[in-house]
């Protein structure tokens, strides 16, 4: 990590954990550190394994920073967002519908969540090597801090995380770790996201207070840095959406549907989405610091099929392996379809598009 003289930064006050009582998602928590002996990988293993086999999502502590550290980077992650003039972020606005990468700002408004009524969610993305792109001057002097805080989510969280879940499989350790490199060609990337609340309860009402539709994660696995505004939700496999907890220095990580697709069907892209905040958090913005482990561009993504686990239990594909994406190509028809592109509505919940020949499922 970076030494101890760094240049200063606003401070970023988070808003109080609510007191509210909702309905927890209630799924494990695993301690990170002991990853790092085969012992400890031994243990965890079927935690991880049975965790985003049901639920897709996962608590971990004791990922490698102190509260301190994270405490900074979360005043850092504001930067982008209170720091920098309008004009500068228009400049730098990411060319999402013509490349599929979302590299650089999106704007508040750009997606349309429902009945005409668009988002309220800006954010600013750093692909992973951090300094072979443009970011804007408030930010500059944090980018040596950025990069390594890049390579802590991915040698530190994303590859041990791999690794627990490819024995899971009981496929050599180093399974996934070899599709997610740091080096290679692919989108992982360090996400800052903003959620400010809908103007008018008009709005609010017309999205029925779902500030981001449920929906799954395009690659293998999604690191969330925890944050106190309660709003992101998951689909259970009860059918009832429950509540993540805020873990005061914890992550949240969830499978994507990369993963889903490596493991055939056996790990869960499991449906979230974000809604309004509880009364007492009503009104307040919600910050978050996100690591999206893509895999390497040039990976087709088809079944592990000589894991000894799914030869037990089967596999469920999502096509054909001759018809099945690349992380590239698939990345980039999910991004340059979200929020923008027309959705076929199959009931009063769901709505489904289908992508390089996968059906792709939005829960409303």
């Amino acid at each position: 990590m970076p030494g101890t003289t760094l240049p200063p930064v606003p401070h970023y006050e988070p808003p109080s954990p609510t007191k509210e009582d909702v309905d927890w998602a209630e799924f494990p928590l695993i301690d990170l550190s002991k990853a790092q002996t085969a012992e400890g990988r031994a243990e965890l293993a079927p935690i991880v394994r049975d965790a985003m086999r049901t639920y897709g999502f996962l608590y971990v502590v004791n990922h490698g920073l102190s509260q301190a550290q994270t405490d900074r980077f979360f005043d850092i992650a504001d930067v982008p967002f209170s720091q920098v003039p309008e004009e500068e972020k228009k400049q730098l606005a990411g060319k999402i519908m013509e490349s599929g990468s979302y590299r650089g700002y999106k704007a508040r408004q750009f997606w349309t969540i429902d009945n005409g009524v668009r988002d309220e969610i800006e954010h600013y993305n750093l692909h992973r090597p951090v300094f072979q792109q443009q970011h804007p001057k408030a930010l500059q002097p944090f980018l040596p801090e950025i990069r390594s805080f890049a390579e802590h989510n991915h040698y530190n969280v994303l590859h041990p995380i791999l690794r627990l879940l490819a024995l899971g499989l009981e496929l050599p350790e180093e399974t996934f770790v070899n599709l997610n490199g740091f080096e290679d060609e692919g989108e992982t990337y360090i996400r800052l996201m903003k959620y400010f609340p809908y103007r008018n309860e008009a709005d609010e009402a017309k999205v029925k207070n779902v500030w981001l539709k449920g929906h799954t994660d395009i690659g293998s696995l999604t690191i969330l840095w925890s944050q106190p505004v309660t709003a992101l939700q998951i689909l259970f496999p009860d059918g009832k959406w429950r509540y993540v907890k805020h873990i005061p220095n914890g992550l949240v990580v969830n499978v994507g549907d990369s993963m889903e697709m490596f493991s055939g069907g056996f790990y869960k892209a499991t449906i979230h989405r974000v809604v309004q905040p509880p009364a007492d958090q009503r009104g307040c913005t919600r910050l978050g610091m996100f690591y999206f482990g893509l895999p390497n561009d040039d990976v087709k993504l088809v079944p592990f099929s000589e894991s000894a686990v799914l030869q037990r239990v089967g596999i469920k594909r999502k096509c054909a392996d001759e018809d099945a994406p690349t992380a590239r190509e698939w990345r980039i028809a999910r991004t340059k379809a979200y929020g923008l592109s027309e959705l076929q509505r199959k009931d009063d919940v769901v709505e489904e598009q289908v992508l390089n020949g996968v059906v792709l499922k939005h829960y409303n």
